[in-house]
């Protein structure tokens, strides 16, 4: 795997990755981080846990990882091969206001994605993805559209879905992300906030459809 620390990066190898979690009390993991802000603020609020963000785009990372907290680590990763390292320790895995491939792997399905996603995924952990309207609108599909392709997918996968949250302005204002930021101050802040569990022990199909009945 490749970590980045400002404008240099490097390989990290098992030994490191290691030490790292053992020193630790739970994985974050933030697909598609982006300009890595939501990674600080979650290793800061919680100090027990190794929080690591992922994103294709090293140029977008520089900046965030300059100064960063002992607890966050930033990797060079498509979210559409998703480090095989990582499979099997997130008990915690965001993905926050996803665009381009990224949002199309989801409202797709695509395979690479969510099956990366159930890789990742240590039993019982919790997945967290947050939408908004205008990202979606470019790809053809309305925000609610959207939501309903991203649980179905989900829920294919093992994942046990909730119902969604409509995130107004004021709940943008305080998601700790650029985007969220920029949304809540736009001309079109809608937004919907989705979470599922992958549960230790799989439910039926009939469980799993009542929970997708929203």
């Amino acid at each position: 795997m490749e970590t980045i620390h400002g404008k240099h990066t490097r390989m990290l190898d098992a030994a490191v990755l290691a030490a790292r979690l053992s020193q630790s009390h739970g994985v974050l993991v933030d697909i598609g981080t982006g300009d890595g802000r939501y990674v600080c603020s979650a290793a800061k609020a919680h100090p027990e846990r190794l929080v690591i963000g992922l994103d294709a785009c090293r140029e977008n990372l520089r900046a965030a990882s300059r100064n960063v907290p002992p607890n966050a680590l930033y990797l060079i990763a498509n979210a559409l091969d998703l480090p095989r390292e990582l499979h099997g320790l997130a008990a915690h895995i965001t993905i926050n206001f996803p665009w381009g491939s990224l949002l199309a792997g989801l409202v797709e399905g695509d395979p690479r994605l969510l099956g990366g996603l159930r890789s990742l995924a240590l039993p019982d952990a919790v997945v967290e993805v947050r939408l908004n309207a205008g990202a979606l609108v470019e790809s053809g599909r309305s925000l609610e559209q959207g939501a309903i392709a991203v649980l179905h997918a989900l829920c294919r996968y093992g994942f046990t879905p909730g119902l969604p949250a409509a995130l107004d302005a004021a709940a943008l204002r305080t998601c700790p992300t650029t985007w969220a930021r920029r949304l809540a101050f736009g001309r079109d802040p809608r937004a919907l906030y989705l979470r599922a569990i992958l549960p230790a022990v799989p439910l039926h199909q009939s469980e799993e459809t009542q929970t997708m009945a929203w």
